[in-house]
């Protein structure tokens, strides 16, 4: 058996506990052990399971270790995480955070990563539509037209002139919200005219690609959530998106730039090699679809990506990036670029 990184427990039944150095999983009923992941190389814990229960003191070793326990419900939806008590953020970061909300920061920051998205779209589309060239031209110069429109897009944000993020959050969003609607039709017109895909669905989807996707951006906003916290970031202070209580909205905006290359990468490549993907009559993820698709992404967020000249894990660069955020609104850092996967 290889290393365990990331263990995932999403059987119904199941007791995570600590014995000796390394968290062991087992059935309740039966005491059977299921899976065991030694603590010097375990980075993350994923409970995608509301049938399973962990020690006090595995919870324990976890904190001390550093590694963090990410829960997510059966659609993929992030409903708690627990962290080290000790990863409280430096009171300088989050102070400097607040104050870039109201001034020329704070909008940069928005333009950013509403760009960084907008550019990986682009960049998927041209990707995806390559292996078209050949099979179906008249496809593959539809995709790559309609990749050109959304990265239009990006010089609409550079032309928007203002000096703070409220005269311009709603342009910014509006801006990004049509190269989405660009990007799932290309998406569509690609890989899922056979499946009958209903388009892009968020909250209450009900088909298998829809639910892949918000399953595994749910896995992604755990690593993203990690990273602000470890850069010493408020989760909940957010630029592009607004503010509401419950919402951690900096994590909603530095999520943005790693959707494309993390997850619609993984989820459409899985697709397009006809991977299951399979729904219960409650049109939840099976357990056995939530594991494989745990494991493709989590194994795409340790994939190298070239980022600043060198090469690099993905969940490493977005750990940077918090952490290039943190350094930017201190004014230690002279602007802010988005991550943008190559092809």
């Amino acid at each position: 058996m290889g290393i365990v990184r990331h263990l995932i427990v999403e059987e119904y039944g199941t007791f995570v506990g600590k014995h000796s150095e390394r968290l062991q999983v087992e059935r309740i009923k039966t005491k059977e052990k299921v899976q065991q992941a030694p603590l010097m190389h375990l980075e993350t814990v994923l409970i995608a399971t509301r049938g399973a229960s962990l020690s006090a003191d595995a919870i324990e070793a976890c904190a001390e270790a550093g590694i963090p326990i990410h829960f997510l419900s059966s659609h993929g939806q992030p409903y708690a995480a627990l962290y080290s008590a000790g990863l409280a953020g430096t009171v300088e970061t989050r102070r400097a955070q607040l104050t870039a909300l109201a001034g020329p920061l704070g909008l940069e920051l928005a333009k950013g990563m509403a760009t960084g998205k907008i550019r990986n779209q682009a960049t998927l589309l041209k990707y995806m539509a390559k292996y078209r060239k050949e099979k179906d031209p008249a496809l593959y110069e539809e995709v790559r037209l309609l990749a050109g429109e959304v990265a239009d897009h990006e010089e609409e944000l550079r032309r928007l002139e203002g000096e703070t993020l409220d005269e311009l959050r709603f342009r910014l969003l509006s801006a990004e919200g049509r190269a989405a609607q660009k990007y799932w039709e290309a998406v569509g017109r690609l890989l899922l005219a056979e499946l009958d895909w209903p388009g892009r669905r968020t909250q209450g989807a009900t088909d298998p690609l829809n639910s892949a996707l918000n399953y595994g951006y749910g896995i992604l906003y755990g690593a993203v959530e990690r990273a602000c916290v470890l850069a010493g970031l408020d989760p909940y202070a957010g630029f592009l998106h607004v503010d509401r209580p419950g919402k951690p909205s900096l994590v909603l905006d530095l999520i943005e730039e790693f959707r494309q290359p993390v997850v619609d990468k993984t989820v459409l490549g899985m697709v397009n090699k006809g991977m299951p993907v399979t729904l219960d009559e409650q049109g939840r993820l099976v357990p056995e679809s939530r594991r494989l698709l745990a494991e493709k992404v989590l194994a795409r967020l340790d994939s190298p990506e070239r980022f600043e000249g060198k090469r690099y894990a993905l969940s490493s660069i977005i750990q940077m990036q918090a952490r290039h955020v943190a350094t930017f609104v201190r004014g230690q850092r002279a602007g802010y670029e988005p991550f943008v996967m190559s092809w």
